[in-house]
C-alpha cells in the first residue's frame, strides 16, 4: 500500500471522459443499426491506426517546429513525425493511396475509431470522440454524393428518427468558392483567410447573420467576453458572403435560382449549382424529396472539401444543461474531397464520404428514447456460503452449466459475507442469486432468489397474503434443474418488461 507521500492523485486529463457499461452497450446498439445500412449499400469495413506520419495527414495542418496545434503529436526514435489521427478521412486516403492498385475501385469502405483533437475542451467538446465514417473513392461523379446524402437519410430513419425530426442539408464549396473568388480570397495566400470565412458561415445557426457578419469583419465579443477574431473583410465583401448564405428559397428549385443570381458570371460557381441541381433531381427521384434539401448556409468547416457538403440534422427539441429548448442541430457530416487522395499519386482521384459524431448522434437518441438498454440483464450471482474446497467446486459446477445454457453467470469471488453478497448482486443488476448452504447441499436443492420480483413486491406489496400468493420470490429447486429454473425467472422476466414496454 502506498503512502500518503506516494500516492498519485487519481485524475481524468481535461477533455477525455470515462465510459460505463451502459454507454458502451448503447454506442454498440447504435452502430450495429448503422452498420447495416452501410452494408445494405455494399460498403465494407475496413480499419487503419489511431496514429499516423504527421505529414500523411496533410497540409491541413498548422505548419510548425512541434505540429501539435489541433493535433496530438510526438517524434519517433527516428525523429519522424507522429500524429493521433484527428479524422477517419486523412488516414482513408493514405490506406488508398498505398493500396491503390490492389482495391476494386470505385472503392467503397466504412470505419468506426476514435479520433483525437488537441483543443480546448469546453461543455460538449471533448479531446476524444468517435466516428463513425463511409466513403467512395473513384467515383467522380455527383451521383456518389446524392448517394451519400440518401445514405445518410436511411441511416436516421434506421435509428428510430422519424421523417420531419431530420434533415439532410446540401450545399457545394464550388459555389462558395466563386463567392470567395469574387471578394479576392483565391490563391493559396489566402487559405488561412478562406478558413477563417468559412469558420464565420458555419456558425449562421448558433450566432445568426448578425454574429456572422461580425465575424467576417472585425470580430465578436461573446457574453461571456471571450473576443473572436474575424476575417477582416470590407463591407461589400461581407454583404456579397451574406447574400449567399440567404440564397436559400421555400423549395429547391427556388434555392438554385437563387444561387444562379449569386454566382453569376463565376464559372467554378455555376459548376456548383449544376451539381447540386443534379444530386437534388437524383434523390427526388429515389424518394427522397423533403429529407435531401439544398441549403447555403452549409460549409463544413475542413479546407480539404472540393465540392458537394452535406450535413444531417435533427430539427426536434431538446432540453440543455440550463432547462432551455433548443434545436439538437447537426450530428454528422461530409462532402467531397477529389484532392486528398491525389496528394500521395501523379494522378486524379476523386473521393466523398460523411462521417456520423457517435456521441453526440446518441445523445440525441438517449433524448428521444430510442437508446434503451434496459433489456441488458447482469449475471446470475452464485454466493459463496461455504469456502472449503468441495464447496466452491459445486458453486463452480453451477456457474458452468448455466453459462453453457447460454445465461450470464458468475461466481462471487471477494471474501465478505451473504449481506454484502446480496448488495454486490444488486449492485451488478443480477436477475437473481443462487443460495446453496450445508443443509441445501445435503438435500441436493438450491434456493433461487428472484431479485427483480423481491425488489418489486418489498416496494409495492405490504399485505403478507398477497405477497404468498403472487409470483414467488424465492424458491427451493433440486440442484439439478438449476438451469431450468432460472430459465423459468428469466422468461418471467422478459415478459414483465415486454409488458412494462407495451403500457408505455
Amino acid at each position: 500500500m502506498a503512502t500518503k507521500a506516494d500516492r498519485v492523485k487519481a485524475r481524468l486529463p481535461r477533455g477525455f471522459v470515462d465510459r460505463v457499461p451502459e454507454d458502451l452497450r448503447a454506442a454498440e446498439k447504435m452502430i450495429a443499426e448503422i452498420r447495416k445500412v452501410y452494408e445494405l449499400y455494399g460498403f465494407e469495413p475496413v480499419e487503419t491506426p489511431l496514429i499516423e506520419y504527421t505529414d500523411a495527414l496533410g497540409k491541413f495542418l498548422p505548419d510548425q517546429d512541434r505540429p501539435n496545434e489541433g493535433v496530438f503529436s510526438f517524434q519517433d526514435d527516428d525523429e519522424q513525425w507522429l500524429s493521433l489521427r484527428y479524422d477517419l478521412t486523412a488516414p482513408l486516403a493514405r490506406y488508398v493511396a498505398e493500396n491503390f492498385e490492389s482495391i476494386p475501385k470505385p472503392y467503397r469502405s466504412y470505419r468506426a475509431g476514435w479520433v483525437f483533437r488537441n483543443e480546448k475542451p469546453g461543455p460538449g467538446r471533448f479531446r476524444q470522440f468517435m466516428q463513425f465514417d463511409a466513403d467512395t473513392v473513384g467515383a467522380p461523379s455527383v451521383s456518389a454524393d446524392a448517394e451519400m446524402c440518401m445514405m445518410m437519410a436511411d441511416v436516421m430513419e434506421a435509428l428510430g428518427i422519424k421523417r420531419g425530426d431530420y434533415v439532410i442539408r446540401v450545399n457545394n464549396r464550388k459555389v462558395l468558392d466563386g463567392v470567395l473568388e469574387a471578394i479576392g480570397l483565391d490563391g493559396d495566400e489566402n487559405s488561412g483567410k478562406r478558413l477563417v470565412v468559412l469558420r464565420a458561415i458555419d456558425k449562421l445557426d448558433k450566432f445568426g447573420p448578425d454574429g456572422v457578419r461580425e465575424l467576417l469583419g472585425k470580430g465578436r465579443l461573446d457574453e461571456s467576453g471571450d473576443y473572436t477574431k474575424g476575417a477582416g473583410l470590407d463591407e461589400a465583401a461581407i454583404a456579397k458572403v451574406i447574400d449567399f448564405t440567404s440564397a436559400g428559397g421555400a423549395t429547391g428549385g427556388e434555392t438554385i435560382a437563387n444561387l444562379e443570381r449569386v454566382v453569376t458570371g463565376n464559372d467554378k460557381g455555376v459548376e456548383g449549382v449544376v451539381e447540386l441541381t443534379t444530386i437534388e433531381a437524383l434523390c427526388s427521384a429515389a424518394g427522397y424529396e423533403g429529407r435531401v434539401k439544398i441549403d447555403p448556409s452549409v460549409v463544413r468547416g475542413l479546407e480539404y472539401y472540393t465540392g458537394p457538403v452535406f450535413e444531417a440534422e435533427l430539427t426536434f427539441d431538446v432540453t440543455n444543461e440550463k432547462g432551455e429548448k433548443v434545436v439538437f442541430g447537426s450530428v454528422g457530416g461530409g462532402g467531397r474531397y477529389d484532392g486528398l487522395v491525389s496528394r500521395f499519386r501523379s494522378e486524379p482521384v476523386p473521393a466523398t464520404g460523411f462521417s456520423i459524431g457517435v456521441s453526440r448522434l446518441m445523445t440525441a437518441l438517449t433524448n428521444l428514447g430510442k437508446l434503451d438498454t434496459s433489456d441488458n440483464i447482469g449475471p446470475v450471482v452464485v454466493l459463496v456460503m461455504d469456502r472449503d474446497t468441495v464447496s466452491l467446486g459445486r458453486y463452480q459446477k453451477m456457474v458452468s452449466d448455466l453459462r453453457q445454457a447460454g445465461i450470464r453467470a458468475e461466481m462471487y469471488l471477494g471474501g465478505s459475507g451473504m449481506k454484502p453478497q446480496m448488495k454486490y448482486a444488486d449492485r451488478r443488476g443480477a436477475p437473481c442469486v443462487i443460495i446453496q448452504g450445508s443443509q441445501e447441499r445435503d438435500n441436493g436443492e438450491v434456493q433461487i432468489k428472484d431479485l427483480i420480483e423481491g425488489a418489486r413486491l418489498s416496494a409495492e406489496i405490504e399485505d403478507n397474503v398477497t405477497w404468498r400468493e403472487g409470483r414467488p420470490a424465492q424458491i427451493t429447486a433440486k440442484e439439478s434443474d438449476l438451469v431450468t429454473e432460472v430459465r423459468k425467472i428469466l422468461e418471467a422476466q422478459a415478459e414483465d418488461r415486454a409488458n412494462a414496454a407495451k403500457a408505455v
